[in-house]
């Protein structure tokens, strides 16, 4: 089968271990091998990149285990092809396997250029993804801390999600620091109500009209101050997004314009 890259690395990525296989040519035109066992702290991974350098190695490839895979990219990333194989692409016969021979393994598709390389985008990219996808658990979050407040109030049998739209609106949040504060009279949390929800007086009045504990009045404190939390980070990651998307701007407006894609997707 024919050799497409002349010297080339397979690398078996683990939490605490990098176990390297370096193909090279041997004597009288026979392929060699060398396996050597490094850490993963960074200086472990710079000595690494220095034997791949001085064996004038040009391909790395590597399996996308968990996020070990992260740091060892970055270390070599810029300095040789770099190919991210997806684990099931270089799934060995069963049977005794060991790092070595995985990493073995991994050398030898990739000489023959028998591997394919998963998408990585750029590292400006890497970031951004973070960013968007930790702004979603945060959204998750705290659409389920909302719920937790619905059924806190179900549990006191206040009826609030029963006549306004949003619990947790302007209206909803008034009437939630009024009982967090002491306040049981229906009349006059129902008075707190802004907007169209004003013309629900009577409505109101009667929803409100709970039985509230002070377990019950500790839990909503709880969650309240967790959303307010939650809200700004939140606030904090769309400053973040929007600094590092700012070179994007007219592809974005560009995005945005299509029907069902709104800004956030964009």
């Amino acid at each position: 089968m024919e050799v497409l890259y002349r010297v080339c690395c397979g690398l078996d990525v683990h939490k605490k271990t990098v176990v390297a296989c370096l193909r090279f040519p041997g004597p009288k035109g026979k392929r060699a091998e060398e396996v050597r066992t490094f850490g993963t702290t960074t200086r472990e991974l710079l000595q690494l990149a220095d034997w791949l350098a001085a064996a004038g190695c040009t391909h790395v490839a590597m399996e996308s285990t968990g996020v070990y895979w992260r740091p060892v990219y970055q270390m070599l990333e810029g300095s040789y092809e770099l190919l991210l194989v997806n684990a099931q692409h270089v799934k060995m016969v069963p049977g005794r396997k060991t790092d070595i021979k995985d990493c073995q393994w991994i050398a030898q598709l990739l000489e023959h250029g028998l591997l394919r390389s998963s998408f990585v985008p750029p590292a400006p990219l890497r970031d951004l993804r973070d960013l968007t996808r930790y702004r979603r658990q945060l959204i998750q979050e705290h659409t389920r801390e909302v719920n937790r407040v619905q059924k806190v109030f179900e549990t006191a049998n206040i009826k609030l999600g029963d006549v306004a739209s949003d619990v947790l609106g302007a209206s909803g949040r008034a009437m939630l620091r009024a009982i967090i504060a002491g306040e049981r009279d229906a009349g006059r949390l129902a008075a707190l109500a802004q907007g169209l929800l004003r013309r629900k007086d009577a409505q109101l009045r009667e929803a409100l009209l709970g039985r509230i504990t002070d377990h019950h009045v500790f839990m909503l404190q709880s969650l309240l101050s967790h959303l307010e939390f939650l809200e700004q980070q939140i606030a904090l990651f769309d400053a973040r997004i929007e600094e590092q998307t700012r070179p994007f701007e007219t592809a974005l407006d560009q995005l945005d314009s299509i029907t069902g894609v709104a800004r956030r997707s964009a």
